[in-house]
Parts: C-alpha cells; sequence; structure tokens
C-alpha cells in the first residue's frame, strides 16, 4: 500500500485567505533554558490544507469536536477535471464521470483535482480559483455524500463572494476540504483518504493531515 501526503507544509510563509492572520509559531521554551523545546501557534483555523465543519456557515450545523470520527476516515473517489482561473465544475462534468466510471455511491468521499494548487504563490491564488457551482453541488448534496474535497482554496469559485457552494453543502452536513495538494499522484479514481482535524472544542475548522492510501 501506497500512502501519499496530500497536506500543504504549515509555516508563517504559507499563503492565506485574504484577512487571515499569517501562521505565528512563537519560541516559548529552549533546550538551553529549559530543558525541552517548545513553542505556541498562532493561526487560523482554516489554514492550509484544513477542514470546515458545518457550523463554519450553518448557526446550528455540527462543530469540529462533532464530527465522528468515522466521517473523517473515506473510500474516496478522485475526479480529475482540469479547470482554469474563475472556470466552475458543474453537474455534466460529474455526470461524465459517472457514465464513465459508474454511479457515486451514497456516503462516499468525492474530490476534485483542477490543477490549481500549481498556482499556490500567486496573488490570484484565492481570487480566481476554480470551484463548484450550485448544480454540481445540489447533485452531490442528492448523492447524499460524505465529504467533499478540491486542491484550491475554497469549494465555491474565488468570484463568489456569497459562498453558496459553502452553505449548500453545510446546510445537508457535507463536510468540506480544501487546498489538499499532491492529487496529481493518484493514478486511480479510487483511493482510502484520512483527512482528520484536531478535536477543537466549538470550532469551525481545523488544519488537517490529509494521507492517501492507495492499494
Amino acid at each position: 500500500m501506497k500512502i501519499i501526503d496530500h497536506t500543504l507544509t504549515v509555516s508563517g510563509k504559507i499563503p492565506t485567505f485574504p484577512g487571515s492572520p499569517k501562521p505565528h509559531f512563537i519560541e516559548w521554551e529552549t533546550i538551553a533554558k529549559d530543558g525541552y523545546n517548545l513553542e505556541l501557534l498562532f493561526l487560523s483555523s482554516h489554514t492550509g490544507t484544513h477542514i470546515d465543519a458545518p457550523f463554519h456557515f450553518i448557526k446550528n450545523g455540527k462543530k469540529i469536536h462533532e464530527i465522528l470520527p468515522e466521517r473523517l476516515v473515506n473510500e474516496a473517489i478522485l475526479i480529475k477535471i482540469r479547470k482554469k482561473a474563475n472556470q466552475a465544475i458543474v453537474k455534466a462534468d460529474i455526470q461524465k464521470f459517472e457514465k464513465e466510471h459508474g454511479q457515486i455511491k451514497s456516503g462516499t468521499a468525492i474530490v476534485f483535482w483542477t490543477g490549481w494548487q500549481k498556482n499556490l504563490e500567486k496573488e490570484f491564488y484565492f481570487s480566481k480559483n476554480p470551484g463548484l457551482n450550485s448544480s454540481a453541488a445540489n447533485y452531490l448534496v442528492s448523492k447524499k455524500i460524505n465529504l467533499v474535497g478540491i486542491d484550491s482554496p475554497s469549494i465555491d469559485l474565488g468570484s463568489d463572494s456569497k459562498f453558496l457552494v459553502h452553505h449548500i453543502l453545510a446546510k445537508n452536513n457535507i463536510l468540506i476540504v480544501e487546498n489538499l495538494a499532491n492529487l496529481e499522484k493518484i493514478n486511480s479514481n479510487k483511493f482510502h483518504l484520512i483527512t482528520a482535524p484536531l478535536k477543537l472544542k466549538n470550532a469551525t475548522g481545523s488544519p488537517i493531515r490529509a494521507l492517501g492510501f492507495v492499494d
């Protein structure tokens, strides 16, 4: 079994969503002074590769600490569909995949590779990213999937300031994972995916260590 790390490295230099703070690693204890090294972390709960709880957009939605562990270990379907700036993933894209590879089953995790991750260091990474449109989001809701992941910074188009797709998925208790890396290393349309967050009380999201397993 091959293990692939789909996680961006969090550092003080990682690009962050406009308006969010840059991470800070603060040296707190040192071996020379205290006998051990220890640092404090200051960062947004949506830094780097992260998971959104429904509470991120829905007042009474589930919070990070309320997500059941079994929802974080998934049989995942990878849909590779290259998209350009501000280009949407639509319902027809998903249906085309199903026609070629079979119907999506309920409880599945659906992961989209768009090729956008290559723009991580570009100024327009967060403003012009591809994402789903409402037809694609509602279609996945009808399939009763567990989780949607993407290699861009948002499941919504960068141009959508209303975060319509976030609202659709969160309202239906579907988890969202953003900023997935190294999806091009998956050579199959099926793989195993772990998306485990920190168990943060009442949080809207958390950075994760996303790991893919390929048989």
